[in-house]
């Protein structure tokens, strides 16, 4: 792993973004203290799909069942939906507090 100090990141900053690119890991430091670690998104051989089934199993997504309906870009074309005659915000804002939700 390649050390590097901060002055040395900020000169040098697009070699070192480079040599990420190529697998290389920079570890960087403050005054002697590791502060940060700069290192490629994508690990080796790791790809988007793997990373989707990687989230999947350790239960931070979920996969969608069915496409969406409507479709994102239904929902952007339609017209939002009209206040009601005599409806005020306040009063829904005060009952939806009220009722704690």
């Amino acid at each position: 792993m390649k050390r590097a100090t901060l002055t040395e990141t900020k000169n040098n900053l697009s070699a070192l973004v480079d040599q990420v690119q190529h697998g290389e890991t920079v570890l960087i430091l403050d005054r002697g203290r590791p502060v940060a670690r700069l290192e490629s998104v994508l690990g080796e051989g790791d790809d988007p799909e793997g990373r989707l089934a990687r989230l999947e199993r350790q239960g931070l997504v979920r996969r969608a069942s069915a496409p969406l309906s409507p479709t994102p870009r239904e929902i952007l074309l339609a017209k939002p939906p009209q206040p009601s005659a005599g409806g005020s915000v306040l009063q829904a804002l005060l009952a939806e507090r009220r009722d704690g939700r």
